[in-house]
């Protein structure tokens, strides 16, 4: 691009010449990407940069990895034991000594489920626990016999036991990440807000990247990866984690030479700037553009980060990349910390999708099913925090683990539990959080969060708050947001 005035400048308009020289704004953001590659040649002598999100104030993390269990884990056999429950096995509600007790909670900050008879009854049987509980750590915190090696890091994790949610079927998962009830629209989700108020540290990969199955389209589909209106650059991009063909939709065959995708670049984007002159504020075309750069400058960029053979032999096992059980987690775990190193500012990694509601949904047969899929997970993911610890990157990394709803204290059929969105668990840990600290709690029976109650947004404004953004200052002129879109971090656990 040269600082000489073009010779058609004359009689031409500001938006055909602002086009020409490369769609205004995202131009210059392609310049930039390009110029690292040798594709904008010497004749440039004007340093062009990528434009950097700015934080509202001092940030206490950089990144972000979000992990999602599809289907609704259950926070009573993983993160919030009720004893209670193996006590009155086999009881209803009203059998119990807590009837009157949770009547009494039963106010309008409090969600109920709807009773079973005309005298207020919940007539649903009381289903004992299915696993063991100790307490681990420092700290003391009791976590389920499902967990082992995650129990090794409580005293890094902040738990929050008082979670709630308002779809009581499978939209909770779009719900979570969106804030809002699918029947209400299409909504950003976190990572792309995120992806929208900070930008890029790393020009040759994806700010937010997918790992795993997303969810369904029968609970959200790519929505719970969308940037809605924020526009199709902020959306999240899925990524297969195969270091056998990490690109398959991406690489340009073994009979393509670098130098000749540089011209075939040269042409698309010439050809986009003349489509850019009709169309100046289309937002698809723009993300079309910088999707060709990125996807040019991801074919180094990706290969290098899925080489899990630079990695030493205890570093893979510590994510059971010698485990079949383990290792397809172990290896989306091992991507995560490997993305963050690299300056990748959101990593969302799925667990779970099976096309449907997701393999969490334990309305029957939850002793073996969760038993299993926790054997998939815990290692995998105690192995990712000790291995940002030990490196140092856990205070700038916050990890997140998170579901959209919990189970019912009573059994569905004989062996499973059913959605429960009135009390769950989640847990946060690094990125300038306490640790080994429990927060909120459900009542005796796990049903109702009755201390520190908790809407899911509140955990999109605690990762915000340690991105050091503020999310009333993140509007988007002409589209309004509700109250409790914002939610409120929660203060107990910033350290």
């Amino acid at each position: 691009m040269s600082a000489q005035r073009p010779a058609h400048w004359c009689g031409s308009s500001r938006r055909a010449f602002l086009s020409d020289m490369g769609m205004g704004f995202t131009g210059l953001v392609l310049g930039a990407m390009l110029h690292g590659d040798a594709i904008v040649r010497a004749d440039d002598s004007r340093a062009l940069t990528h434009p950097r999100g700015t934080p509202h104030f001092p940030p206490k993390a950089k990144n972000v990895i979000w992990f999602f269990m599809v289907g609704g884990t259950s926070h009573m056999e993983s993160f919030d034991p009720k004893p209670m429950l193996t006590r009155y096995a086999g009881k209803t509600i009203a059998e119990t000594p807590f009837a009157d007790a949770l009547k009494n909670k039963l106010t309008d900050n409090v969600r109920i489920v709807v009773p079973d008879d005309a005298n207020g009854h919940i007539r649903q049987q009381i289903y004992p626990l299915q696993v063991g509980f100790r307490q681990r750590g420092q700290s003391g915190i009791a976590v389920s016999d499902w967990w082992p090696h995650l129990g090794d890091c409580v005293d890094d994790i902040a738990f929050v036991r008082s979670m709630w949610t308002t779809d009581n079927n499978h939209g909770a998962q779009l719900q979570f990440h969106t804030g809002r009830h699918s029947l209400e629209g299409a909504f950003p989700t976190i990572g792309s807000w995120v992806h929208y108020g900070l930008g890029s540290l790393n020009d040759a990969l994806p700010q937010f990247i997918v790992l795993g199955t997303p969810i369904a389209d029968c609970c959200g589909g790519i929505g719970a990866h969308g940037a809605s209106y924020l526009g199709p650059e902020h959306d999240g991009v899925q990524l297969a984690v195969d270091p056998q063909n990490p690109l398959p939709f991406a690489s340009p065959g073994p009979d393509v030479y670098r130098e000749e995708q540089a011209d075939e670049f040269r042409l698309l984007g010439r050809l986009n700037r003349l489509s850019a002159v009709k169309y100046p504020d289309d937002p698809v075309l723009r993300a079309r553009i910088k999707s060709y750069e990125l996807a040019f400058r991801m074919q180094s960029a990706v290969p290098e980060v899925l080489r899990f053979s630079d990695e030493n032999v205890p570093i893979q096992r510590l994510y059971g990349l010698d485990n079949p059980t383990t290792r397809p987690f172990g290896e989306q775990c091992l991507a995560a910390r490997r993305l963050v190193e690299r300056g990748v500012r959101f990593v969302q990694i799925f667990h779970g999708s099976n096309g449907g509601a997701g393999a969490w949904d334990a309305h029957g047969n939850l002793r073996n099913g969760h038993s299993a899929l926790c054997a998939q997970v815990d290692q995998p993911i105690a192995g990712l925090l000790k291995d940002l610890k030990q490196r140092g990157l856990l205070d700038e990394t916050l990890v997140v683990w998170a579901t959209e709803f919990g189970r019912t204290p009573g059994a569905q059929g004989s062996d499973g539990r059913d959605h429960h969105p009135f009390g769950f668990s989640v847990w946060m840990a690094g990125g300038g959080l306490k640790g080994g600290v429990a927060h909120g709690a459900t009542d005796e029976l796990g049903f109702h969060a009755v201390e520190h109650r908790h809407y899911v947004t509140d955990i999109h404004a605690t990762v915000l708050h340690q991105l050091g953004l503020d999310p009333r200052r993140l509007e988007v002129p002409g589209q309004k947001r509700l109250e409790i879109d914002y939610g409120q971090p929660i203060r107990e656990i910033i350290a």
